[in-house]
């Protein structure tokens, strides 16, 4: 992407003109992922966590035309107002080209942090394949987020999948398209608001160094992206009984309502916040910033690579 369309915040340019560690953070957590208020709390947050161990945040967003890396107080305020379109990838063009604003998905933000440089990505929850719908035996709902993650070689630091997904499917479109997926001191794929899925991840690291120099030469070798899967803290893991019972009821109202495609994830969240009396909300924040904190470290070691 040219610099006509992609503008670095000052203080993201100046960090990586030097060499010192970024860390891209999603916009769409904070326009659709959580409620008004707590959303501007957690931006915030998030942006304090990555300071706090030494790095650059750059929240990612369109504004005005503008894709932008890296947001100054008011334009984070701005994200986390009613009102932003979803953006993911295929949205980009038209809403810069046509002067318009959204929030970045995983698949755009990956993409504008990779144009601009930055390497780690931290989020919550990565996109992947969903179940048939009722009466179907294969679906054609896969998440942009795993095309993109094929040709963008970008670090995702993440706490797997939601379990609504096809959990297994997804892992399957991941290695067709060569995407490293790296357990961080674990050796199942996390599941979102659970630690485990049932599945293997395909290497384990145990530490951000270890992790720096994995992606580090999967980036040289592969160019292909690599997905971080770090489980949710422990003490924030919803009960499993509590988790099996919000998602079937989930699962039924995405039915009875026939929701389908974006709409789906913010629904199933939307329920699980309300239904679990804000006990997926506390956990949704606890993750997102655990895997910051995470992915800065790791921006921190590919730093001291590089040098």
């Amino acid at each position: 992407m040219t610099s006509e369309h992609l503008t670095l915040s000052e203080e993201v340019a100046d960090a990586l003109a030097a060499g010192r560690p970024v860390v891209a953070l999603e916009s769409t957590l904070l326009a659709h992922g959580l409620p008004p208020g707590r959303n501007l709390e957690v931006g915030r947050r998030l942006e304090r966590v990555v300071r706090d161990g030494g790095a650059v945040p750059a929240t990612v967003a369109v504004l005005d035309g503008r894709a932008l890396v890296g947001l100054t107080p008011d334009q984070l305020e701005r994200v986390c107002d009613a009102g932003l379109a979803k953006l993911s990838l295929r949205d980009l063009g038209p809403a810069v080209g046509l002067g318009g604003s959204g929030a970045t998905t995983v698949a755009s933000t990956a993409a504008l942090a990779d144009a601009a440089g930055v390497r780690v990505f931290a989020t919550g929850g990565l996109g992947g394949v969903h179940h048939p719908l009722p009466g179907e035996t294969v679906t054609w709902d896969v998440s942009a987020d795993l095309g993109v993650l094929a040709k963008v070689a970008t670090l995702v630091v993440c706490s797997g999948v939601k379990s609504i997904l096809d959990i297994p499917a997804t892992l399957e479109v991941l290695e067709t398209n060569s995407v490293a997926v790296l357990g961080y001191r674990t050796d199942d794929f996390p599941a979102f608001y659970r630690r485990s899925s049932g599945l293997p991840v395909s290497r384990r690291v145990d530490d951000p160094k270890q992790a720096a120099a994995a992606y580090a030469a999967h980036r040289a070798l592969a160019g292909s992206g690599a997905l971080l899967a770090n489980p949710v803290p422990e003490a924030h893991e919803l009960d499993a009984e509590l988790h099996d019972r919000l998602l079937a009821e989930g699962l039924e109202l995405l039915r009875t309502r026939g929701v389908q495609g974006s709409d789906v994830t913010p629904v199933l969240l939307e329920h699980f916040h309300t239904a679990s009396g804000g006990v997926s909300l506390d956990a949704n924040e606890e993750l997102v910033v655990a895997n910051a904190a995470l992915g800065t470290e790791v921006a921190a070691s590919l730093s001291e690579l590089a040098r």
